[in-house]
């Protein structure tokens, strides 16, 4: 099936513009995107970079609550399981975050086009493919078209089009393009270029085979050097010796070409890490505690609030939003904490701070049932109620006078111990 019958079948309830115009932005800024210039995909570190993004932004799971004054409740679980799930006939609900988030990345902007049913329900979300872009004017009211490599088009309305963006300075509608980082890429591409060109060239020229002979022709010198290469500049000389008779003299020749060492390269993969907010720990997977919480607050929240907002604005009405609706994107933070931090959370529980199941989750255990209730220590009450709390009847006296004699007569005991060892 090709990308054209392929769009018609799976949006088949896009809106067919017959007439429209350009769309003009604040400051009559020109609305087109174009993503058919350099593939900085291509670069093994922008891929290192962009796949160790993704990867963590995938692991975010979906809620879709319902606000209210007593708190947040549980809200659409329908449109929650297509999200989480199966968002549309390609992806899974990881999929689907880790396609948004690179291209994202690759392009600063991703469109997801919001697919519906008759009732304007949301049935279906799919990423937009690489496309150049245009804003339409349609009769007010704008609508974006996409122009495939393959020819094909397709335009859909503004409210049917949730819209991500990186870099989001000089348009209105699409993020600025990755030119910034180019200067750096073009650099490490030289210098990589270098150090192959340097290896190629060691291995051109090895020596001079000079001849005694006078005013050879050009053949019979191409001829002694072809016969001194197929002798002993091959593979098949194990030995590593030449002889030479008295009319022909080889002089060595040992090329050092000038090659960039690491710190050039360092600096240069460091410039990237820092274009994308990454270092050598998150893309080796050996960021925990800190490090990975600074990441987390850095690179994956502000994306998962941002695709929350999007997705809450166009796929619920304005009725409905009214009532409390919301998507969210949550991830366990907790989860990535080292096991030594996740084992002394277990205090958490008996304080009331965090349930049981909570803390199974942190330790990436299935919940229990009755693991929802929070529990506390019953000695963590005011002194004078302490017998209370623990079901025993007072017979008079001041609770706390007991407690005090209690101690003593404990200490006097234990000294009587110790000093009967004495004795």
């Amino acid at each position: 099936m090709q990308i054209g019958s392929a769009i018609k079948a799976l949006l088949g309830n896009v809106k067919q513009v017959v007439k429209y115009g350009s769309w003009r932005e604040i400051g009559t800024y020109n609305a087109m995107f174009s993503s058919f210039g350099k593939d900085i995909y291509q670069s093994e570190i922008i891929r290192s970079c962009i796949r160790a993004i993704a990867e963590n932004t995938s692991k975010a799971n979906v809620k879709c609550i319902r606000r209210v004054e007593a708190g947040k409740i549980v809200g659409e679980n329908q449109l929650q399981r297509l999200i989480q799930y199966r968002p549309n006939l390609y992806m899974n609900g990881k999929d689907f975050l880790y396609k948004v988030r690179a291209l994202l990345e690759i392009y600063n902007t991703v469109f997801i086009f919001i697919k519906r049913d008759d009732k304007g329900r949301c049935v279906g979300l799919y990423p937009v493919p690489q496309a150049n872009c245009e804003a339409l004017d349609v009769q007010g009211r704008l609508y974006i078209k996409f122009l495939f490599a393959t020819g094909d088009n397709l335009i859909a309305g503004w409210e049917d089009l949730a819209a991500l963006r990186k870099d989001y300075v000089k348009s209105d509608i699409f993020g600025d393009e990755n030119t910034a980082i180019y200067g750096t890429l073009n650099l490490l591409h030289t210098l990589n270029q270098g150090q192959q060109n340097a290896i190629k060239s060691t291995a051109n020229l090895r020596g001079i085979l000079k001849s005694t002979k006078a005013m050879l022709d050009g053949k019979d010198l191409k001829k002694s050097q072809e016969q001194f290469i197929r002798d002993y500049m091959n593979s098949a000389n194990e030995g590593g010796i030449a002889s030479l008779d008295a009319t022909q003299d080889f002089i060595p020749i040992t090329m050092q070409p000038a090659v960039a060492n690491y710190k050039h390269f360092e600096e240069q993969r460091n410039n990237i890490y820092r274009y994308y907010g990454v270092n050598e720990n998150i893309l080796t997977s050996k960021a925990y505690g800190d490090e990975w919480e600074a990441f987390y607050e850095s690179r994956i929240e502000p994306f998962l609030i941002a695709l929350g907002l999007e997705l809450t604005n166009k796929i619920f009405t304005e009725r409905e939003r009214g009532f409390g609706n919301e998507i969210i994107f949550e991830a366990n933070r907790l989860a990535y904490a080292s096991t030594s931090a996740k084992m002394n959370m277990v205090n958490l529980i008996d304080r009331g701070v965090l349930t049981i199941n909570e803390y199974r989750e942190i330790l990436n255990l299935s919940p229990v049932e009755g693991g929802d209730v929070r529990v506390i220590r019953k000695e963590y009450t005011e002194a004078q109620n302490l017998n209370a709390v623990q079901g025993i009847r007072e017979e008079g006296g001041d609770v706390t006078d007991e407690l005090q004699q209690g101690v003593l007569g404990a200490g006097n005991a234990l000294g009587s111990d110790i000093q009967r060892e004495e004795d």
